[in-house]
């Protein structure tokens, strides 16, 4: 595999768009994959995620350019009047050379090496409804890009904004085609460095992992808006930050991942990365989070994750997962996860499924609480 080299070759791998875009019944061509833009091809100049390092915020809040790959993910549930929601904002960065190019007085000004997009998404879980949106600009001219003091990261309209200097609270902005969200995130626990203290090994190969770190836990207030309508909304949401310069070894095909909001307080992230002709990779792994904000760290061996159900869209005809039986070790209830609703697919450059879920006791049957599930690398 290649490496992206050029803007051009960046945006029509992610679907040919600079505006706001519908959804798509389009799946990418059959050669493309994660591996185009996660897996380790030549990385000549750019920083590698090879070794633990100290996390230094606000600063790490915002961008690291000298890596290749770089995503702000922000998922939550919440209720309404009219009933519960699932939202999605992820704004993704991707350089296309290890540094900005020289430039002389006869360059652009639209000249840079770094290429921004932004997935929106909304599950309306009452009427489902499925709305999801993609935006993607080049990080020059102030139409895209990110910072830490103050923190923000935009694209266009869009953005994610601090909205407070003594906590991390968040202000989220989007306006899509079909909806808009205007919500305001508010940490209740501090944030968790994933893996071996934020160093998240991916692969076996040295480097490919990712720097990571989340907030599992936090508190949402806003609006959300559906065609002319405008409904305040509270409920919970998950941020993960990840940056790196690849991730996946050649023979690793996608992931699942799991973001898990118990009524107790807990939370837990799973992933699992499939391999070629199946198979589940020895790099997978995730993390308990107490009440107390404690950490667990989970390795593959300490979950089990059996899929119970399967869904097959009839617009893309890709076959997901569409409910889950899981196993953790030091947990007192098997959870039975299932999607709030079946269509919660991003059909764009490479369609992935990114939804809201239940959480139920497969033991005792009573419902224990809400995530988000993100499933990669099943589209053909």
């Amino acid at each position: 595999m290649k490496k992206f080299a050029t803007p051009c070759l960046f945006i029509l791998f992610f679907g040919c768009q600079s505006s706001p875009a519908p959804q798509s019944d389009k799946t990418a061509p059959a050669s493309f994959s994660l591996q185009s833009v996660l897996g380790n091809a030549d990385l000549t100049g750019f920083a590698r995620a090879d070794k633990p390092r100290t996390f230094a915020f606000p600063q790490d809040h915002g961008p690291h350019p000298d890596f290749r790959s770089e995503w702000w993910y922000i998922t939550g549930n919440v209720d309404s009047s009219e009933g519960p929601f699932g939202f999605e904002l992820t704004f993704f960065r991707q350089a296309t050379a290890p540094t900005p190019t020289d430039k002389d007085a006869n360059d652009s000004a639209w000249q840079t090496n770094q290429i921004y997009m932004a997935h929106a998404a909304l599950s309306d879980i009452t009427q489902k409804q499925f709305y999801a949106d993609e935006r993607l600009s080049r990080g020059a001219l102030g139409l895209a890009g990110a910072q830490a003091e103050p923190f923000k990261v935009w694209l266009d309209d869009w953005s994610i904004t601090q909205g407070s200097d003594d906590t991390f609270q968040i202000i989220l902005k989007v306006k899509a085609k079909n909806f808009a969200l205007e919500l305001q995130l508010t940490p209740t626990k501090e944030l968790v460095l994933q893996g071996d203290a934020g160093l998240s090994q991916k692969g076996q190969e040295p480097g490919n992992a990712s720097y990571y770190y989340s907030f599992t836990n936090m508190q949402v207030e806003g609006k959300i808006s559906r065609r002319n309508d405008n409904l305040p909304v509270r409920g919970k949401a998950w941020m993960d930050r990840e940056w790196s310069s690849s991730v996946l070894d050649s023979n690793q095909v996608g992931w699942d991942w799991f973001a898990l909001q118990l009524n107790d307080e807990q939370e837990i992230m799973l992933y699992q990365l499939r391999k070629k002709g199946g198979g589940i990779s020895s790099q997978s792994g995730g993390t308990i989070v107490a009440p107390n904000n404690q950490t667990q760290k989970l390795n593959a061996d300490d979950t089990t994750i059996t899929v119970t159900h399967w869904w097959t869209n009839p617009k893309s005809q890709t076959t997901y997962p569409a409910g889950w039986q899981i196993k953790v070790k030091g947990l007192e209830h098997t959870l039975h996860i299932k999607p709030r609703m079946a269509d919660q697919e991003l059909r764009f450059g490479l369609p992935y499924w990114e939804g809201a879920v239940d959480i139920f006791s497969q033991t005792h049957g009573q419902k224990l609480g809400h995530g988000y599930v993100e499933l990669t690398g099943y589209a053909k």
